[in-house]
C-alpha cells in the first residue's frame, strides 16, 4: 500500500469544513446545526467519488461504507466528531474524519479482507443539548428516550432537531452497529502538550481517562468588607481559595492525577461586601478509577476541613462520574507494530480528554492514534496539526491497516 494523499491537502480540506459555522468569524458548529448539511456534502462527494455508499443516520451520524473483499467481511469502523465547541479550532474531531477518508482513497480501490466504515459523529461535544456524545451513543443503542426528550436552551428537544434535519427519530434502531466487527479506529489531535513536549509526531493511546465532576459549596456569612475586623469573618472566597491549593496540592502529589477548579463565582458578588457563599466547580481524572475516587475523597475532605477550621459549612453535589476506558489490548500491539513498521518512535499514553471511543468501547474493541498539538492548543482557534505528522498518521494508518490484514486475510 503506498501513501498518496498530499498532507496538506488534508489540512486543506478540514480548514475549509471549519469555515462551516454558526458563527461569522469563528468556527462554531453544533449538533445539527444548519452549516452541518454542507459539511455532510463536502464529505459525501470525496467518499462517493471513492466508491463508497453513504448515508446519514436517524442521530444525524454521516455514515461510508468502504466494502471489502467479500460480501459478509467484518467492518472496522474509523471515525470521530463533526461539531465542536464555540470558537474552536479547524482540527478537533473533523480531522479525524477526513484522515480515514484519506486512508481510503490511498488504498487506490484496493479491496481488503474486511469493510471499511467512515462514520463522522453528529456530536460529541456537547454544546448543544448539554449532553456529549449524541453520535456514537447511538452506534451503541443507548440513545434512548429520554435523551431524545432533552432540551436545548431554546426548548428544541434532540428529537425534534433530528426532524428539523429532515431525518427520523423513530428509526434510531438502524444506527446501531452490526456485527461482526472487527474495531473502531480515532485519529486525533492530542489537545495536549505532551507529544509536542517529547518532540514527538504520534502517540499511541492506551487508557481514556476516567473523570469525576462535582459542584461545591463553602457558607459563611456575608457582611460589611470595610467594618468586620479580620478575626470576626467567615469569607466563603478566602475558603475556598484555600482548597483550590489543596485541589492542586493533592493532583500534584498523586501521579495521573488531574484536578481543575474551573469555575468560582463569588455570591453576592459585589467589591464590597465579604461573600457569603463561594461555588465552584471540580473535574478530576485519572487512568485508572480506584486512584481517581481515592483522589476525590482526599480533595472532599479537605474541603470539609477547612470549612470546619472557619466555621463555615461546605457541600459537595452533583456528582457525575465516567468510568476509565482501555483500548483494546490487541489493537494497541497491532497499532504498536504499525508505528514501529512506519519507522516512527513509539510512545504510549493516556488521554486526558473524552472521545466518541469511550462510548464505542461498551460494543466494540477500540483504538486511537494521537497526532501531536503544536503548543498543545485546542479548543482555540490557534489549534494547529504540522504536515509531517499527517504524513506521519496516513503512513502509520496504512501499516495498521497491514497489520489486520495479516490477521484477517
Amino acid at each position: 500500500m503506498i501513501q498518496t494523499v498530499n498532507p496538506d491537502e488534508i489540512i486543506a480540506h478540514c480548514q475549509a469544513i471549519a469555515e462551516l459555522s454558526e458563527q461569522p468569524g469563528c468556527t462554531t458548529r453544533t449538533f445539527l446545526s444548519p452549516p452541518m448539511r454542507e459539511v455532510h456534502r463536502i464529505l459525501r462527494v470525496w467518499m462517493e467519488r471513492l466508491g463508497m455508499s453513504v448515508s446519514v443516520d436517524s442521530a444525524g451520524n454521516l455514515r461510508g461504507y468502504y466494502e471489502g473483499l467479500y460480501t459478509d467481511a467484518p467492518r472496522l469502523l474509523i471515525g470521530s466528531h463533526l461539531d465542536t465547541v464555540p470558537c474552536a479550532g479547524a482540527f478537533d474531531g473533523v480531522l479525524g474524519v477526513v484522515l480515514g477518508i484519506a486512508l481510503i482513497e490511498s488504498l487506490k480501490g484496493r479491496r481488503l479482507p474486511f469493510a471499511i466504515e467512515i462514520a463522522g459523529f453528529s456530536d460529541e461535544e456537547g454544546v448543544r443539548f448539554g449532553m456529549p456524545f449524541i453520535g456514537s451513543r447511538a452506534l451503541v443503542g443507548t440513545l434512548d428516550a429520554a435523551l431524545l426528550e432533552t432540551k436545548d436552551a431554546h426548548g428544541c428537544t434532540v428529537a425534534q432537531a433530528i426532524r428539523d434535519f429532515g431525518l427520523d427519530p423513530s428509526g434510531m434502531a438502524e444506527a446501531v452497529l452490526q456485527r461482526p466487527l472487527l474495531g473502531y479506529l480515532e485519529f486525533h489531535i492530542e489537545q495536549g502538550p505532551v507529544l509536542d513536549q517529547l518532540g514527538l509526531p504520534l502517540g499511541i493511546v492506551e487508557a481514556i481517562a476516567g473523570r469525576t465532576q462535582a459542584r461545591v459549596s463553602f457558607r459563611g456569612r456575608a457582611n460589611h468588607a470595610g467594618t468586620t475586623p479580620m478575626h470576626l469573618r467567615h469569607d466563603a472566597v478566602a475558603a475556598v481559595a484555600e482548597w483550590i491549593l489543596a485541589v492542586e496540592h493533592e493532583a500534584r502529589a498523586t501521579p495521573g492525577l488531574v484536578a481543575t477548579v474551573g469555575q468560582v463565582e463569588a455570591i453576592p458578588g459585589a467589591s464590597n461586601v465579604i461573600a457569603g457563599e463561594a461555588r465552584a466547580s471540580l473535574d478530576v481524572r485519572h487512568a485508572i478509577d480506584a486512584q481517581r475516587t481515592a483522589g476525590v475523597d482526599r480533595i472532599v475532605s479537605a474541603a470539609r476541613e477547612i470549612a470546619r477550621g472557619r466555621e463555615l459549612t461546605f457541600e459537595c453535589s452533583a456528582k457525575q462520574e465516567q468510568r476509565a476506558v482501555a483500548c483494546d489490548p490487541k489493537l494497541v500491539l497491532a497499532m504498536e507494530k504499525a508505528v514501529e513498521r512506519a519507522g516512527f518512535p513509539l510512545h504510549r499514553m493516556t488521554s486526558g480528554a473524552g472521545h466518541d471511543a469511550m462510548i464505542l468501547a461498551q460494543k466494540v474493541p477500540v483504538a486511537m492514534l494521537f497526532l501531536r498539538s503544536p503548543g498543545g492548543i485546542s479548543h482555540h482557534p490557534d489549534e494547529r496539526v504540522l504536515s509531517q505528522d499527517l504524513a506521519a498518521a496516513l503512513h502509520t494508518g496504512l501499516r495498521f491497516l497491514e497489520q489486520l490484514e495479516e490477521l484477517h486475510g
